[in-house]
């Protein structure tokens, strides 16, 4: 491969609605910049960037892929990015180090949430929409382009517009040039054509809607545009390159990526006028000291890929780097840049350049690398939280360490997963963004590692607690032969304050000595492990030591430690003892309309609401309550149902609560189910 200045680097994120096509512009662009001899298809399992097994199986994206392209003097990085929303951290990693990100969407069905959550993806960064599927025979352009301005503003700009569309002589006009041209099927090059009458009259809304986005871009334009006077082509181009530098607009394109409509004018497009890195990374220098930013790893039993994007200075072969957030020393003993699965060795990447390293020992997502070991890091990308969780265990017993070694393995390369053994529960709990993504982290476990786990739902960790006081006595006296053993308490258990023991002494005359009391609190806090109602930890328990006696040879540290324990087995199921269930506070942004159906549902989960607040989001609202965490398991895919993918929340542990009568009759019911089993 060429070498290539930073001025002259394209990087591109494809983000968008999953199905919409990202992976078939992809293939498109590789096929029109003769990278491949055919276009492949997510369907049948054939494109350049969908090569993980899981990916090929279930033909859409899970992961980002590297694609790399040369067109007209310029090196295009194409970072093709997921669209299913429980692999919305690998989106929002990709649009992160990308200079533009290219929203792709369907000419049939349009603005969805998966294009929502794209351009804020996308937010501050230059950005451009592509219309895809303009050849199939329900696709509406005009009807997608009005939604997106109505959802996103005039910033929308219309650049490349269909007539014809639906139809086997699709004709696409150049609002910049006024060009009209046709495209032919396997080159995808222009081929110049007359514009037929009908759609004069549109083109001419089009081009109201052109100047009213490009008079953002400056006073001068934007006076021309109120006096009504037409823009040159000059200052159509430099309103164009200004406005997607600034990110005042996003223009739109369209095409096929299947009959390769539009696909050259855009590539043409992204090389003349799309930003470099230099242009967002003011402060960039490609002779200054070496710096990398770490957004992606790829790890399997061969090892592991960290990508990351070259942010000043040159990366050399061989190069010894400093790890800024480990402290660990890492040589660049081979760099790459790939075209997905492909694989290409090269001696140097500049500033700007994306590509990855192999056998870095200690370097992951997020991590800063550079010549000094000390200095600034580089911000880290904030990924999704993960609420959706699961326990997980293999199939077979004597698997359980190569599913601790797999998933350590799958979290190297996916920062919006957490792993737990739960030691209260004597679980180990998974949690992700949705279903989806963890049945592919199952997928993963049995084709890379062999090893077959199943979800179920995780229990939940309840407490137990007294809520009234008594007095009880615990005597432990043992007989057999020699030195026996013996020791007596009375204690006074009350509700305690504190979240574990409270335990006092208010002995008198020495009827227990000071040298036992550590014994008592000890018997008492292993008795507490388990409650006498359903075998749950026991919470809140005060404990006052206030009589007893001993026998000056008899006695020692274990009697009372006894002692204490038949104290607490006779004393607490007389104290009233209830179930504690652990209750959250769940913060839930929704788009306004649906609160009412939000707030019903969070009344049906036992939850109470907080408060309400109008979310920094437009048209969206920020519902706040404390629900029980029993009701909130498989929140994350119901929240996304009733909202169709529009709502998120987030989900944190505040404090236990005395659970209701028929919600603590089940859980000790099920309780005694499985200590009978």
């Amino acid at each position: 491969m060429a070498k290539f200045t930073s001025s002259q680097i394209r990087n591109i994120c494809l983000v968008g609605h999953s199905g919409d096509g990202k992976t078939s512009f992809a293939e498109a662009m590789l096929y029109l910049a003769k990278i491949t001899d055919r276009l492949g298809s997510p369907s049948d399992g054939n494109t350049v960037c969908d090569f993980d097994p899981e990916e090929i199986k279930r033909g859409y994206s899970i992961s980002t892929a590297l694609a790399t392209i040369e067109w007209k003097g310029a090196k295009i990085n194409i970072l093709d990015a997921p669209g299913m929303f429980g692999f919305a951290g690998e989106a929002k990693a990709a649009a992160t180090v990308a200079a533009s990100t290219v929203i792709v969407v369907d000419a049939k069905s349009g603005c969805k949430v998966g294009t929502e959550l794209a351009w804020e993806f996308s937010a501050g960064k230059p950005k451009a929409f592509f219309v895809n599927k303009i050849d199939d025979e329900n696709s509406n352009f005009q009807k997608t382009f009005q939604g997106l301005r109505a959802q996103f503003g005039t910033s929308v700009c219309p650049l490349l517009i269909p007539f014809n569309e639906g139809t086997a002589e699709i004709g696409l006009y150049n609002l910049i040039t006024d060009e009209v041209f046709t495209c032919e099927k396997k080159t995808g090059k222009r081929i110049p054509i007359e514009l037929p009458d009908q759609y004069k009259d549109m083109i001419a809304e089009y081009k109201l809607a052109l100047s009213e986005s490009l008079a953002i871009t400056s006073e001068e334009l934007m006076e021309k545009f109120l006096m009504e006077e037409p823009f040159t082509e000059d200052e159509k181009h430099q309103a164009l390159n200004s406005g997607l530098l600034s990110g005042d607009i996003a223009p739109v394109f369209c095409g096929s990526s299947t009959d390769l409509s539009g696909i050259r004018f855009f590539l043409d497009t992204a090389a003349a006028s799309f930003v470099s890195p230099l242009e967002i990374m003011k402060y960039a220098d490609e002779n200054g000291e070496t710096q990398l930013f770490v957004f992606k790893v790829l790890a399997d039993n061969f090892g592991k890929k960290v990508f990351f994007k070259v942010m000043n200075g040159t990366l050399k072969k061989d190069q010894v780097l400093n790890n800024i957030t480990t402290g660990q020393q890492e040589k660049f003993s081979k760099i790459c840049t790939c075209i997905g699965k492909k694989e290409i060795d090269v001696d140097e990447l500049v500033t700007g350049d994306i590509g990855y390293a192999v056998k870095l020992v200690n370097t992951n997502v997020n991590d800063t690398l550079g010549n000094s070991p000390a200095g600034n890091e580089f911000k880290k990308i904030e990924f999704p939280l993960p609420y959706y969780t699961m326990a997980i265990k293999p199939k077979s017993k004597n698997d359980e360490d190569k599913l601790s070694a797999g998933i350590v393995k799958i979290l190297e390369e996916d920062p919006t997963l957490r792993y737990l053994n739960n030691s209260e529960t004597k679980q180990l709990t998974i949690s992700g963004l949705g279903d989806i993504h963890l049945d592919v982290v199952c997928s993963k476990l049995k084709t890379r590692y062999g090893v077959t786990a199943e979800l179920s739902e995780p229990k939940i960790a309840y407490r137990e607690a007294i809520r009234k006081s008594v007095q009880v006595e615990g005597k432990h006296k043992k007989q057999s032969g020699g030195s026996g053993q013996y020791g007596h308490v009375k204690i006074t258990f009350a509700p305690g304050e504190e979240e574990g023991l409270t335990f006092t002494q208010s002995v008198v005359g020495g009827n227990v000595p000071k040298n036992f009391y550590p014994a008592v609190e000890k018997g008492l806090q292993e008795a507490m492990l388990k409650g006498v109602l359903a075998g749950f930890p026991m919470a809140n328990l005060k404990a006052d030591l206030y009589d007893g006696s001993y026998h000056a040879v008899d006695s020692n540290e274990i009697s009372f430690k006894l002692a204490a324990k038949l104290a607490y087995k006779e004393g607490l199921p007389k104290a009233n003892p209830v179930i504690l269930e652990p209750v959250g506070c769940l913060k839930c942004t929704i788009p306004t309309s649906y609160s009412g159906d939000i707030m019903g549902d969070v009344s049906k989960r036992r939850g109470r609401i907080m408060g309400m607040s109008e979310s920094m989001r437009k048209g969206y609202t920020v519902i706040e309550a404390e629900v029980p965490c029993a009701e909130m398991t498989v929140y994350a895919v119901q929240l996304r149902a009733m909202t169709q993918g529009r709502g998120s929340y987030t989900f944190e542990f505040v404090r236990y609560e005395e659970a209701p009568a028929e919600v603590a009759q089940k859980v000790i019911a099920e309780a005694q189910k499985n200590d009978e089993e």
